[in-house]
């Protein structure tokens, strides 16, 4: 798992109108929970963006004035217009506590289904995992390969290795859309369609 730094401060007023200020001046008050104590903390919004503003999971090691915390996000709260980052909450996490988190899905190899005229359809880029840090994927690599027209994907097919799906087993994560020139055709019916495509090849 990649780790991000983050270099922050300790809040020493807390309120409506000191959060405001932090934020006019660049920064984003945030609050790390999961340890003894809260800890109230701000930092320059920027550092957020290898974190926020990318598809990909990552921990964070959150330095507070020289305090060392490894960490996740655990929430985010944005400006409704301006899409602003206002506030996050932050986890810590201990290397021998299982945590979760939503990690992104990745498709590997060219589905036959796409090549006979589908088209292949991520219905859930991400996926909710429980597992100690140290097992914890980057991403989720999902072989299509194999994956004909009108078919799919379900979570409960998916491999694991030494982590826990929290979605549902019956939840679709990727499928091949049926095109439009063979929708209502019964199965079998799609298999002899792509069987003359293959055989065209």
């Amino acid at each position: 798992m990649r780790e991000v730094e983050i270099i922050g401060f300790k809040r020493a007023n807390l309120g409506k109108t000191e959060s405001n200020r932090l934020r006019a001046e660049g920064n984003v008050p945030g609050v790390l929970y999961g340890g003894n104590t809260q800890v109230h903390f701000y930092a320059p919004a920027i550092q957020f963006k290898p974190v926020l503003y990318t598809p990909e999971a990552c921990f964070i090691k959150l330095n507070i004035e020289g305090e060392i915390y490894e960490t996740i996000i655990q929430e985010s709260q944005w400006h409704p217009v301006s899409e602003a980052l206002l506030h996050v909450d932050l986890l810590q996490l201990f290397r021998g506590t299982p945590i979760k988190m939503n990690i992104p899905v990745k498709t590997v190899g060219n589905a036959v289904g796409v090549k006979n005229g589908g088209t292949l359809i991520i219905k859930n880029p991400k996926l909710a995992i429980k597992a100690l840090p140290k097992d914890m994927p980057e991403v989720i690599e999902i072989d299509v390969t194999n994956l004909r027209i009108g078919k799919a994907i379900k979570v409960g097919e998916l491999p694991t290795e030494n982590f826990e799906f929290l979605t549902s087993p019956i939840v679709t994560v990727v499928n091949v859309a049926i095109p439009r020139a063979l929708r209502g055709k019964s199965a079998e019916e799609l298999e002899a369609a792509e069987a003359e495509d293959d055989s065209a090849e």
